[in-house]
Order: structure tokens, then C-alpha cells, then sequence
């Protein structure tokens, strides 16, 4: 057996390992039935997805940048989605928000090739996870998609005080798992969170395209998770 290039590997965790387009989607699809939020004045689950999914997006950006509280945030995404319906009901977009954190996180989709690559490099090399999401929610993501057990450090902006690309989480991060940069790569897709951030950071890392457009600049660009395969082993 070779010997890995890289002794740890640092993924992201939403969009990257975790499908977060295909547990939200399903999650809201669930919550326009039981909610029965077309008797409530939202016209299609179709439409309430790409609604939410455009408020989400740019709320977060705020969030990101240090401008929007989380717990803002979370209340503002489900008001500012149904208003864009002419539905003004905070109660509901209360109860819409609580119960999309308790289902969503559950919701166990992976990338495609996520499982097999995980029990590959399981034992040739340590992982760990760098993420902007939120503690308690990533946490229980892990457990329910059975991957958790794969990674000595999970690592949240919450927990290190700094968000990606800020070069704080990094070096939390290399701390945290007794790395160097030489040593280590990122994997993730967000162009400036996971990739300018690593380059700033002094380390290689690969752009994981799937739902993006490649970054140029990027050490790797892959769009499916085999693929990482022949760049770490």
C-alpha cells in the first residue's frame, strides 16, 4: 500500500459530503404538505423551494459577513419566504422555521460517491471538518448520514470564533488536529469560503464543482467524489 501524499484532510461539510440541496428540498416539500401551506396562500412546493432557496442565500451571505445574527437569520428566512406570497403569518413562519431544523439536519443524502470514499481513505490518512454551519445542527447531520465516526475534528465557525475564509478557522483547525499546512488539504466547494481561504491559508485544496463553476485558481477541481480518490492516494 502507498503512502498517502497528504496525512489530513480538511472537507466541508454542506454541499460537499452532505447534500444539503436534496435533504432541504425534501424537508420543504415535507412542510408545504403537513403545514398545509397551500391553503395558506403558497401556490406550489415547487415554488415555495425556489423562493426560500433565493431568501436563504442571501441572508446567509449576511450571516457570513458578520451583518445578520443566526438567530436573525432563522427567523427571517421562512417570514421573508412566505411574504413574498403575500403571506403574512409570523406564527406560521415561527413553526415553519422550528420544524425545518428539526427535520432537515435528520435527512441523510450524501454526494454520490461520499460513503465509498470515506470507507477508503478510513485509516489511511485523518479527516476532519471545517464548516460555517452551525454547532448543534452539523452535529446532528453527521450521526444521521452515518459518517460522523470518520472525522477527529469537526470544526464550526461558532466554535472557532471565525468563519471560512478567515484565516482563524485554518489555523484553529490545524491546531485542533496537530497538522501543518504542507500536510494538509482542503476539500470543499465554495470558491472563496473553502478555496480562497485555504490558498490563504498556505494550503492545497480541491474545488469540488458539482454544483458550481470551477475555480481556476484551485490546486484540484473535481465534480464527482471518486475523483478525489487518485489526488489523495
Amino acid at each position: 500500500m502507498s503512502m498517502p501524499r497528504y496525512a489530513h484532510v480538511f472537507f466541508d461539510l454542506d454541499h460537499t459530503l452532505w447534500d444539503f440541496r436534496a435533504n432541504s428540498r425534501a424537508t420543504l416539500a415535507e412542510l408545504y404538505s403537513d403545514l398545509e401551506l397551500e391553503a395558506a396562500g403558497v401556490p406550489s412546493a415547487a415554488e415555495l423551494i425556489a423562493c426560500y432557496e433565493e431568501v436563504n442565500e442571501m441572508l446567509w451571505a449576511r450571516y457570513e459577513a458578520g451583518h445578520l445574527p443566526k438567530d436573525v437569520l432563522r427567523v427571517l428566512r421562512f417570514r421573508n419566504t412566505l411574504m413574498h406570497f403575500g403571506v403574512h403569518a409570523k406564527g406560521l413562519a415561527n413553526t415553519m422555521g422550528h420544524e425545518y431544523l428539526e427535520r432537515c439536519p435528520r435527512k441523510s443524502a450524501l454526494m454520490p460517491g461520499t460513503s465509498e470514499l470515506l470507507q477508503e481513505l478510513h485509516g489511511r490518512m485523518r479527516m476532519h471538518i471545517i464548516t460555517n454551519g452551525f454547532q448543534e445542527v452539523q452535529a446532528i447531520k453527521l450521526t444521521a448520514s452515518g459518517i460522523g465516526h470518520y472525522f477527529d475534528v469537526v470544526l464550526t465557525s461558532e466554535a472557532a470564533g471565525a468563519s471560512k475564509p478567515d484565516p482563524r478557522i485554518f489555523a484553529r483547525a490545524l491546531r485542533d488536529a496537530k497538522a501543518s499546512p504542507e500536510q494538509s488539504i482542503m476539500v470543499g466547494d465554495n470558491a472563496l469560503a473553502d478555496m480562497a481561504g485555504a490558498r490563504q491559508a498556505g494550503w492545497d485544496h480541491v474545488h469540488f464543482a458539482a454544483e458550481t463553476e470551477p475555480d481556476p485558481m484551485a490546486t484540484h477541481r473535481i465534480t464527482h467524489m471518486a475523483e478525489l480518490r487518485k489526488i489523495l492516494l
